[in-house]
C-alpha cells in the first residue's frame, strides 16, 4: 500500500485533510506542543486520518542520542504518538551526524523503550552513500529494527522492515525549490513500486514548496493512471498563470528566482521549467504580466 502526503501542512488543516489521509507534523521537530493541544489536534482530526511524527532536534542535533535527555525527550516522543494515535516517530540527523558516530545511535535505539513504535531514520550527507557505510548501516537498523529513510532520487533504503518511508526534498540546487515534472513521479512509482509489490506500507512525503500539488498529481496518477494538467491551460495561458501571481513591477532576475523553478505546459503533454522561457528575455523591469508575455518565445 502507497501512502501519499505532506512534511507539515502547505494548506489550512480542513483543505488539507479534505485530500489526504496523511501528514507528517514537523511542529515537534522545533517544540514540545502542550498535551491538551495534542488531544485537540486527535480530536479535531478524521478518525482515519494519519499522522507521523518528527522527532525534537533536542535528540539528534543537540545531543546527538547521547546523554539521558535524549531518552526524556523520546520518552516526551512517544507521549505525542500515542495522544496522536501515530505509529511511525522519525529522527532528521543533520550532515554534521557522520557515519563515525553510528556507535551513538545503535546504542540509543538499542536502549529506548519504543513499545510498539515504528523507528524510521533519515540519515544526510555524501558520508552515508559511501558502499561500505551503506552495508553497515544496513546491518545495523536490520538488527535495531530500524527503516531508513532517504530521497529514492537520490539514494534507496539500506534497510526497511514492513515499513518504507520516503521524504522528497527537490532535486535542485537550491533545496525545497523544485516542482516534480510527469516522467520523474512516473519514475518514483517504479522505485516506491518495487516495495510495494512486498507488500510493505509505502509512505512517500514531500517536503519542497510544490508539495501540495506534487502529492496531488502523485495521488491521482496512481488512482487514474494518468497526470492532471499542472495549470489547466497550455502555452502562453500556461505561463500566465504562474506568472501572474507575482508582483510587478518584477526585473528578470527576480521573475528567475520567485517563479523559474515552476513548471509550464508549452503544449499538452509537454512541460518545461520556467527558467526555460524567461533565461531568454532582455534582462530589464517589467511592468507587468503583458510585457513579460510578449518577450517569450514558446
Amino acid at each position: 500500500m502507497i501512502k501519499v502526503g505532506c512534511c507539515g501542512y502547505p494548506t489550512s488543516t480542513k483543505k488539507y485533510q479534505e485530500n489526504f489521509n496523511l501528514v507528517e507534523l514537523n511542529t515537534t521537530f522545533y517544540r514540545y506542543p502542550k498535551p491538551t493541544t495534542i488531544a485537540k489536534w486527535r480530536e479535531e482530526t478524521p478518525k482515519n486520518f494519519e499522522f507521523t511524527v518528527k522527532a525534537h532536534q533536542d535528540i539528534t542535533h543537540k545531543h546527538k542520542f547521547k546523554t539521558e535527555q535524549s531518552i526524556d525527550a523520546f520518552n516526551q516522543m512517544k507521549e505525542i504518538c500515542k495522544t496522536l494515535k501515530a505509529r511511525i516517530l522519525l529522527f532528521q540527523t543533520p550532515a554534521s551526524f557522520t557515519p563515525d558516530k553510528l556507535e551513538d545511535a545503535h546504542n540509543f535505539f538499542k536502549k529506548i523503550n519504543r513499545e510498539n513504535l515504528t523507528i524510521a531514520w533519515e540519515t544526510r550527507g555524501p558520508k552515508w552513500e559511501n558502499p561500505t557505510t551503506r552495508e553497515k548501516l544496513a546491518k545495523t537498523l536490520e538488527e535495531l529494527k530500524v527503516t531508513h529513510v532517504t530521497d529514492p532520487f537520490k539514494t534507496m533504503p539500506t534497510h526497511t522492515n514492513n515499513t518504507a518511508y520516503f521524504r522528497l526534498h527537490g532535486l535542485a540546487q537550491r533545496m525545497y525549490y523544485y516542482q516534480y515534472t510527469d516522467e520523474e513521479l512516473k519514475k518514483l512509482h517504479s522505485l516506491i513500486g518495487l516495495l510495494d509489490a512486498e507488500e510493505k506500507e509505502v509512505y512517500v512525503l514531500f517536503n519542497n514548496l510544490s508539495m501540495l500539488d506534487d502529492s496531488l498529481r502523485l495521488k491521482h496518477y496512481l488512482k487514474t493512471n494518468r497526470f492532471p494538467s499542472l495549470t489547466g491551460a497550455v502555452g502562453p495561458e500556461s505561463v500566465k498563470r504562474i506568472i501572474e501571481k507575482t508582483k510587478y513591477p518584477a526585473t528578470k532576475s527576480l521573475l528567475l528566482k520567485r517563479v523559474g523553478w515552476k513548471l509550464v505546459e508549452t503544449e499538452e503533454n509537454k512541460q518545461v521549467r520556467l527558467h526555460e522561457l524567461l533565461e531568454n528575455m532582455p534582462s530589464k523591469k517589467y511592468e507587468n504580466v503583458e510585457e513579460v508575455l510578449q518577450e517569450i518565445r514558446l
